[in-house]
């Protein structure tokens, strides 16, 4: 592989604006996602902000690291979250490291830099009591005067298959297969291909099927299953929440935890859990910590 120093002319005197100008072109010539790519320069150029406009990066060092990831959290004046931080120091090193293997810097100042860490509060989940509450209310619009399928659709099959917002507004009517040989099953599809990793297969519940094929006659949906606004699902998700009684905000998250949740006490693997969930098993790390401490297993 080239050095940079070769193909985009950086060394020491560079300035930062140029610098990540040619970690941009690199990022997208190893084929990072656009989104990705995004993310990672808006981290950076926030640098940009701190330090001297005249300083080259090799001027940079580790305790000026320090002091902008300080002026970040504490004298910025816009909240910095402990996540958001942690990616930002994440960004940073990577940015580095990236200038020191390529021989643009001989010593990586952020080599030093601490990683903090950033575990996320734990997520709200229902009871089996406020679970059972949440279907026998949603259930209840299904035998209304004018019968109504979609509160009942929508709900258990967040709190079975554990599917995101974004997933379930994804969902098309050739997802769902009710004819497979093994059972009638989910297929969570995704558009770009960045995400191709994700994509999976979930079991439906046998129980769901009947309140679908409710549900298909009363809204005759043509394409997209769920065809409203993401705020106005959640609206519907909030109202059943209401008449279960409940004193938490039902949500899709609220969702995606108590199944993941149930399905770890009922004994599933372990794997077949984050399988389900289409997490990375990176990501999954942290997911099942918090499924153990919502378990009562580690505080």
């Amino acid at each position: 592989m080239a050095k940079v120093t070769d193909s985009a002319h950086i060394n020491s005197k560079t300035l930062l604006p140029a610098a990540i100008k040619g970690w941009e072109m690199f990022m997208y010539d190893q084929g990072r996602s656009s989104n990705t790519v995004k993310a990672f320069l808006s981290d950076v150029r926030l640098l940009n902000q701190f330090v001297s406009p005249d300083k080259p990066i090799g001027g940079i060092t580790t305790d000026d690291l320090n002091r902008f990831f300080t002026w970040m959290e504490k004298e910025r004046g816009i909240p910095c979250s402990p996540k958001t931080l942690s990616r930002r120091i994440t960004s940073i090193k990577s940015f580095f490291r990236w200038l020191n293997q390529h021989g643009a810097l001989a010593i990586d100042p952020a080599e030093k830099v601490l990683q903090r860490s950033a575990i996320s509060p734990l997520p709200q989940v229902l009871t089996d009591s406020e679970h059972d509450a949440v279907l026998l209310a949603a259930d209840r619009h299904r035998r209304e005067k004018k019968p109504d399928a979609r509160p009942y659709t929508l709900v258990y099959l967040l709190l079975t298959t554990a599917i995101k917002k974004s997933e379930c507004l994804g969902i098309h009517i050739n997802h769902i297969d009710l004819d497979a040989r093994n059972g009638p099953h989910l297929f969570v599809r995704y558009a770009s291909p960045a995400n191709r990793y994700k994509e999976r297969k979930i079991d439906l519940a046998e129980d769901w099927i009947e309140a679908y094929k409710e549900y298909l006659d009363q809204y005759q949906p043509v394409d997209q299953v769920f065809a409203w606004s993401p705020r106005r699902l959640e609206y519907l998700l909030e109202d059943i929440g209401e008449e279960a009684g409940l004193d938490k905000h039902l949500s899709f998250d609220m969702c995606r935890w108590t199944c993941a949740l149930r399905d770890f006490q009922s004994g599933m693997e372990v794997e077949k859990i984050r399988q389900k969930l289409g997490v990375s098993k990176i990501q999954w790390r942290e997911l099942f910590i918090k499924l153990k401490q919502l378990n009562g297993e580690i505080k």
